[in-house]
């Protein structure tokens, strides 16, 4: 008779929001256990796990949860929508609540789950001065000067919002990695090429900051739509259809809305051998 193999090491959760695709780590009770050289070896999706961000879990005095975010090159983000609605909806399913709490670098966020399932976040207020942004001088956020005057949008972290003719016919890759690292954005930008396809409708494409072509960005559809209806193309309630998916947003008085659907993929265990070469 063989003997079961003792489990031990770190457990998280595989999660995704339209393709864009998180791990999630449940440190509550132990502290932050997450450092830039384990988020890299987990970003790695030949050798490691393979993720857009990493989330982690921490406990909150004032929230229901804490909420810290990783790309998948090690760097912090400010900021991950899609994530926190995919971690808010699996809190609410183990606590039997319809609506959360979570304490983020932006602020102190509200999520719930609607009728049809899909999970909200109220983002919070859109950053529009040039220093909240952050950009690096004063400049005039509607239009940038750089190539196709780009919009610059906060969100708890940059965003460089472009509006094109054709957003499958952008060149996400190429003028995507030149702008995330345009002097004009001293923490580097999330950049977004945008078509306006209908009203209140718009196709996105986007280049995270740290993660390169990502299928769908929360907080990047979240400054989009803001730059859109700043630009008096849409009303305040957009539909935003990216790689991934469907997206709703809706700015409102109490801040920025998103809408979508989560997925739970599965559940895995990092092995002792994987966390002590990797967690320095």
């Amino acid at each position: 008779m063989t003997t079961p193999r003792a489990i031990s090491g770190l457990p998280f959760m595989k999660m995704h929001g339209l393709g864009n695709d998180f791990v999630v780590i449940d440190s509550r009770g132990r502290g932050a256990l997450t450092t830039a050289a384990l988020a890299r070896a987990l970003g790695d999706r030949n050798r490691g796990v393979g993720f857009d961000q990493l989330a982690e879990i921490r406990d909150a005095d004032d929230a229901d949860f804490t909420l810290d975010f990783w790309n998948s090159d090690g760097t912090r983000a400010g900021a991950c929508g899609n994530a926190t609605r995919c971690v808010a909806d699996h809190v609410m399913q183990a606590t039997g609540q319809d609506s959360v709490s979570i304490k983020t670098a932006r602020g102190i966020l509200c999520a719930r789950r609607r009728a049809d399932g899909q999970v909200s976040v109220n983002m919070g207020q859109p950053q529009l001065d040039w220093a909240e942004v952050p950009l690096a001088r004063p400049t005039d956020t509607l239009h940038l000067p750089l190539p196709g005057a780009p919009v610059a949008v906060g969100m708890g972290n940059p965003h460089c919002v472009l509006f094109v003719a054709d957003a499958d016919a952008a060149d996400v890759a190429g003028l995507g990695a030149l702008l995330e690292h345009d002097p004009l954005f001293p923490e580097g930008t999330n950049v977004e090429f945008a078509a306006l396809t209908a009203p209140d409708r718009l196709r996105m494409r986007v280049w995270e900051r740290g993660a390169g072509i990502t299928l769908a960005c929360g907080s990047g559809a979240c400054a989009t739509a803001v730059a859109a209806h700043r630009r008096g193309l849409t009303g305040r309630r957009v539909l935003l259809d990216l790689d991934g998916g469907r997206l709703e947003i809706d700015w409102r008085d109490d801040g920025v809305w998103m809408t979508g659907p989560t997925a739970h993929v599965f559940d895995g265990r990092l092995t002792p051998a994987f966390l002590a070469a990797r967690s320095t």
